[in-house]
């Protein structure tokens, strides 16, 4: 179980990051209103703070969060930007999660 809470941890934790840069992105890039500033801060303050709520340390925190990032980056392109992912994109995604996996949950003495 603590498995499963660390990867919808990885997840939400990606989500406020991939929301805190996408809206600034929609300001930026499409014209869209400055106000999206707001919530993408806000978005942004959520995804530090997830990332202190792992147990372990911040390095390999950090190291096994870009697996999940990666994943997750794939989906926003798939379900925000309706782009369908390529066979590429899938694999390299599963080669990250995996790595994720090894790092997050390999048998450790300390």
């Amino acid at each position: 179980m603590p498995e499963l809470k660390t990867v919808g941890l990885f997840m939400l934790t990606a989500l406020a990051e991939i929301v805190g840069c996408y809206l600034p992105y929609l300001w930026l890039r499409e014209g869209k209103t400055i106000w999206l500033l707001i919530p993408s801060a806000l978005s942004l303050i959520a995804f530090v703070w997830l990332l202190t709520l792992h147990p372990t340390a911040a390095g390999r925190v950090y190291a096994a969060y870009g697996g999940m990032y990666i994943f997750m980056a794939i989906m926003w392109l798939w379900t925000v930007n309706g782009i369908r992912p390529t066979t590429w994109d899938i694999v390299g995604s599963a080669v990250a999660l995996l790595g994720m996996a090894i790092i997050m949950f390999a048998p450790r003495s300390t």
